[in-house]
């Protein structure tokens, strides 16, 4: 198939993504009753369906744009961008150019008909907008985007990203971190513990464990398991060993906070108070200060002699000791 044809098919299929998302939003604002800003807002989104209907565009592309908007901040940025290269595959520049994302010119200029707009002051819902971001978007890495947490909290692409810039500063380590951080405000201050993993300084980014546009597993982890997010930097830990700790192999968050925490090892608890949450009643041989209590009270941690706690390999290791 010509590579032209093929790219208008996709940006049109782009708009036609938007406009069933659009055009089902419409009819549930007519049904409710608005105030004075609401019906602002509908009338709005009613201007930008009749558009999509009558699907007028620019035949000269970005230079109709730029004619009025080259002066605003930020606008021209785009061609130092991905987004603005023409020579990108697929790109909007390739295609239909800034009417790509922002739909058809229709009447804009005169009668000053709405265009897509983009951020907290748009009309359109967060689903909306990122109707247009994923009718291009829709890949491997975005699977699990619909039911991801984000978009049970109507967070949109641009909440996060950045178009109109020479560089996404999401896409860097610092920058990233900055962004999640935002709004993941008890993860920041955990990151500032006393032991917890250099996100703080950047040598690790959330993306490391975590996939912010969702997947299948616990917290929008990398991997399956929590515990597989882990052994990709801690391999050590994996096993199989021939005597197991139960709580090691069920879940590494039974005893780390991931996230920073006050004691050692980034331990959710002091040992050998961790260790007393299940082995409170067991019987401790002689031989060392006599009753399990007494390793509480005389402050002796667990650790001093289980040090193969995660598991041991050694014939005489069911104590985790060698």
């Amino acid at each position: 198939m010509n590579m032209t044809i093929k790219k208008t098919r996709l940006f049109y299929g782009a708009i036609l993504t938007f406009a069933l998302v659009f055009t089902s939003y419409v009819g549930a604002a007519q049904s409710e009753t608005a105030n004075s800003k609401d019906d602002l807002k509908t009338q709005q989104l009613e201007l930008l369906q009749q558009k999509f209907t009558e699907g007028k565009y620019s035949k000269s592309g970005a230079d109709t744009c730029m004619a009025c908007h080259k002066k605003t901040a930020g606008v021209a940025d785009i061609f130092s961008s991905v987004h603005g290269n023409p020579n990108t595959v697929n790109g909007p520049m390739a295609g239909l150019q800034c009417e790509s994302c922002h739909g058809p010119k229709g009447k804009h200029i005169g009668k000053n008909e709405p265009m897509i707009s983009f951020g907290k002051k748009s009309p359109l819902t967060a689903e909306m907008q990122n109707s247009v971001c994923l009718a291009c978007h829709n890949d491997s890495a975005r699977l699990d985007w619909h039911s991801s947490v984000h978009v049970t909290e109507d967070v949109a692409c641009v909440d996060c990203h950045q178009l109109h810039t020479p560089k996404d500063k999401v896409l860097t380590k610092q920058g990233e971190n900055e962004k999640c951080m935002s709004c993941h405000t008890k993860e920041k201050a955990d990151s500032h513990k006393r032991s917890a993993h250099d996100i703080k300084n950047n040598d690790m980014s959330c993306s490391d464990c975590h996939n912010p546009h969702g997947t299948m597993a616990e917290a929008s982890m990398n991997q399956d398991t929590i515990n597989d997010t882990c052994y990709q930097c801690h391999a050590e830990k994996r096993g199989p060993f021939l005597w197991e700790h139960a709580p090691v192999i069920e879940n590494c968050a039974n005893c780390h906070d991931a996230h920073g925490a006050v004691n050692e090892r980034m331990l959710k608890t002091r040992v050998p108070m961790l260790c007393k949450q299940c082995h409170g009643n067991d019987y401790h041989p002689s031989g060392i200060p006599s009753g399990n209590t007494s390793i509480q009270t005389a402050g002796q941690g667990c650790l001093n002699c289980h040090t193969q706690i995660h598991g041991s390999n050694n014939p005489a290791g069911r104590t985790f000791q060698y």
